[in-house]
């Protein structure tokens, strides 16, 4: 879902009649509107990106685009995307929260889990390197690079009760729409249910847990940091860009994440061989294994 800025049309006076009062003039109208761009919004095809969003990528990159778009705070996006696809998320204007999920495309059953990509590399808080698993013990995607280093993999997202409380709404038309009710929606038009939708990774927003148990919202690291996720299967990924829960502002605001992805199937191999984030830990080799191993089995049937 995105959504668009545009200038308001001049208002018709009384006595005349609207250009879009016959199905002739409707369709011109409509017509006309082709070609226009908004602040916020999916480029199809993605080549047409403007300049903004392929910035620092490279040519190759450019040449093998699958998804650009500019998602609105507080508004979701959702694509079905192939193996070997990697996906970066920018924080242009240094106040975004993604809430992100993967679902394994035509195996809707196995997700992200976050627990396991916390606990099996024996490390609370994600950044370069950092393998993102499913219920599965499959590596899902790899975080293979970030400037933020501000994110959250424990907290989750917030709530349509947490958002009343907190802004006076919380559905996903309301002005403070919460995270689980648009990646709610998001799943829905995926295919999957409400219960399907697991606690997230919240990208650009960041937390850490203090000796006595606490954890502290440490926010964000500034505008321009980015993240790159590289699939290692076919997947469905689901986006949200609203509020961390534990941001202590009264306000419900924010700002837009660009994401570009391309296809990048040579990044599967540098990575196993440790030469894209450097050595794989075991349990991220076994992870890779695990994947590579189901997908060889799928492969010979």
């Amino acid at each position: 879902m995105t959504q668009t800025t545009e200038t308001p049309a001049t208002e018709t006076p009384a006595t005349e009649t609207p250009a879009t009062a016959t199905t002739a003039g409707a369709r011109a109208h409509a017509r006309e509107q082709h070609g226009r761009t908004a602040d916020t919004m999916r480029y199809v095809p993605a080549a047409s990106a403007p300049a903004r969003l392929t910035a620092g990528l490279p040519d190759t990159a450019r040449e093998r685009l699958s998804w650009a778009e500019s998602v609105a705070f507080g508004r979701y996006t959702a694509l079905p995307l192939a193996r070997g696809t990697r996906i970066r998320l920018t924080d242009a204007g240094g106040d975004a929260c993604v809430h992100v999920l993967l679902y394994r495309s035509g195996a809707l059953h196995e997700r992200i889990n976050m627990a396991d990509t916390v606990k099996v590399p024996w490390q609370a808080y994600p950044t370069a390197g950092h393998p993102l698993l499913s219920d599965a013990g499959r590596l899902m995607g790899t975080i293979v690079a970030d400037t933020s280093a501000r994110h959250d993999a424990l907290t989750g997202t917030t709530t349509l009760a947490g958002n009343t409380a907190r802004y006076g709404a919380g559905t996903v038309h309301s002005g403070s729409p919460a995270g689980r009710e648009l990646l709610t929606l998001a799943a829905l038009k995926q295919g999957l249910e409400a219960r399907d939708v697991a606690p997230p990774l919240s990208l650009f927003k960041g937390i850490r847990v203090d000796p006595d148990g606490s954890i502290r919202f440490t926010g964000s690291a500034g505008a321009g940091t980015a993240v790159d996720i590289l699939l290692h299967m076919d997947a469905v990924v689901l986006l949200a860009n609203t509020a961390h829960p534990l941001d202590p502002r009264p306000d419900f605001t924010g700002t837009a994440v660009d994401v570009v992805a391309w296809q990048a199937a040579e990044d599967l191999g540098l990575l196993a061989e440790g030469r894209l984030t450097g050595p794989l830990t075991p349990e991220h080799r076994q992870a890779l294994d695990n994947t590579e191993h189901d997908l060889l089995a799928r492969t010979a049937r």
